[in-house]
């Protein structure tokens, strides 16, 4: 498989997708779903395959010999400019033990999200055609290793998400669209900016022995590549790399989304259709992470070091306020909303650990809370079609009334609180263990304990609120789950025991970059020196 381009196709295969479907007339609905639908599970077929080709012992941040499945072409090739002589951009895709867990979460999530779909009935071809195209946009962002590339992936998937809430969303979906969409924009200037200015900074040996500019972000890693006179190499003692990164770093923090940047993230959840919210949630917030990871760490590890205990500290305010947020709704999709601000600021309290440990919990992080958390809003949505509202207090009794959803929420409740035997356990208690085992945030990293307090706080009021109690009479026609309903949220509370069981199926995959990058960030001031003093 390692000669066969799978990261292409597993990339581009929704993007065909969507050309098929436009020659498909409207009014056949049920092809246009179907043929979404097979695309999707060829998508998961494809991620298997990249599982089970995936050599656990290789794995690294700045080695190309460590990545895998590796697809490099040149794509863009000019000369005869002035000043800058040639520009140079590859399609250059390969994957890690860092993003080998999310394009599995991508291709799981989104053929969920199909299924979810299901129940789309205006403008179906529309709807699809941008849910294609967004498959697209998420999950060559994982894959990509050119910046250039990464960023016209990062751009592809907000016309889409944009029209999926703006069209398809709730009675506030245009303001709920035009916030994320302008929220979006403004990071995604930011990481433009950085990266013209890391392109210029930074030089690639070619095989015939010339050195030209370069987005090859591996080359990005390595001082050795950056040129003497360029404006963000760290051979100038200037503050321009810690302008650059923070910068960089807010770029990515929007999409995560981290406080203060977080305020339209509740407005696209509750306005979005449930099956682009568990896409928002499960996936386009991780993305916010991962370039943190892949880009601003790896990158700028003097600088990441410097700035570590801020880091931390943001992740704190995240986890405790997000929870306190979620403590005070009384709409059940804004509270699953208000828990995902929490649960991402563990992962940037692990990635602010910047030891194995920690790093290796916010990458389990990013995956649990994505299975998780889909369950979540897949569940909001299961209620709201049968009972058109999403009040805490409007409900009462429905154990008795629905067992089996009240079990799936059960598991998806206790598994958000990080009950032990299931996958948010583990993922958390790696978190903690790392960030504790950092001493500069250590004192933050006590305080966010609180967050799991005030976790187990609003779940189990929303459970008391929604299922225990008399059951009000207008409920006593509810039905139980439907096949669909089998069909999303079986697969997720698999994946949610079996990792909480034995997480080392997805901890192994992950072993060996982390490690690579926890030596890397380690070792980052004796390479670097110090910028900020």
């Amino acid at each position: 498989m390692q000669n066969f381009p799978i990261l292409s196709f597993i990339t581009f295969l929704p993007l065909l997708g969507m050309v098929i479907l436009l020659f498909i007339p409207k009014k056949n609905e049920l092809i246009i779903k179907s043929l979404t639908l097979v695309v999707t599970s060829l998508q998961v077929i494809a991620a298997i395959v990249i599982l089970h080709g995936y050599n656990y012992a290789l794995g690294g941040i700045n080695d190309p010999n460590s990545f895998q499945f590796i697809e490099k072409y040149r794509w863009i090739d000019i000369t005869g400019f002035s000043w800058i002589g040639r520009i140079k951009v590859d399609y250059f895709l390969g994957i890690d033990g860092i993003s080998v867990p999310l394009v599995l979460l991508t291709a799981i999530i989104s053929f969920i999200a199909t299924l979810s779909s299901w129940t789309i009935n205006k403008s179906v071809k529309g709807y699809f055609a941008m849910f294609l195209l967004l498959d697209t946009g998420m999950m060559g962002v994982f894959v990509a290793l050119d910046l250039f590339l990464f960023y016209i992936f990062w751009e592809l998937m907000l016309l889409p998400m944009y029209f999926l809430i703006g069209i398809w969303g709730g009675p506030r979906r245009e303001y709920a669209a035009i916030k994320f969409f302008l929220y979006t924009l403004f990071g995604s200037i930011f990481i433009l900016i950085v990266m013209i200015a890391l392109y210029f900074s930074t030089k690639e040996v070619l095989p015939d022995g010339s050195r030209v500019f370069t987005f090859n972000m591996l080359a990005m890693m390595n001082p050795q590549n950056y040129t003497a006179t360029g404006i963000l190499s760290p051979l100038n003692p200037n503050n321009l790399r810690l302008i650059a990164y923070i910068a960089l770093f807010v770029g990515f923090a929007i999409k995560i989304p981290m406080f203060p940047f977080h305020t339209w993230l509740p407005d696209a959840h509750v306005e979005a259709p449930t099956a682009i919210s568990v896409i928002l949630a499960g996936v386009l917030l991780k993305m916010g992470t991962y370039g943190i990871l892949r880009v601003c760490f790896p990158i700028f590890p003097d600088i990441t070091r410097e700035l570590v205990w801020y880091i931390a500290l943001f992740g704190m305010i995240n986890i405790i306020y997000g929870a306190l947020c979620a403590l005070a709704q009384k709409d059940f999709k804004k509270m699953i909303a208000y828990s995902s601000i929490s649960h991402m600021g563990l992962v940037l309290l692990g990635m602010a650990s910047l030891n194995a440990m920690g790093i290796t919990g916010a990458v389990f992080q990013m995956f649990n809370h994505g299975t998780i958390t889909a369950m979540l809003f897949l569940i909001v949505g299961v209620i709201y079609d049968r009972a058109h509202t999403r009040g805490l207090d409007d409900f009462g009794g429905l154990a008795t009334q629905m067992p089996i959803y009240a079990g799936f929420t059960t598991l998806a409740f206790f598994a958000a609180i990080g009950l032990p035997g299931l996958s948010g356990f583990v993922s958390e208690a790696f978190v903690f263990l790392g960030a504790f085992g950092f001493g500069n945030i250590r004192v933050l990293t006590v305080i966010s304990t609180l967050g799991i307090l005030l976790g187990a706080g609003y779940m189990l009021w929303a459970m008391q609120r929604v299922f225990l109690g008399g059951l009000k009479e207008k409920w006593a026609s509810l039905k139980d789950l439907t096949f669909r309903e089998y069909a999303m949220l079986v697969p997720l509370a698999v994946i949610v025991i079996f990792l909480g069981v034995y997480p080392s199926a997805m901890l192994n995959l992950m072993n060996s970059s982390v490690n690579a990058m926890a030596k890397l960030m380690a070792g980052a001031q004796t390479v670097y020196g110090s910028l900020l003093h």
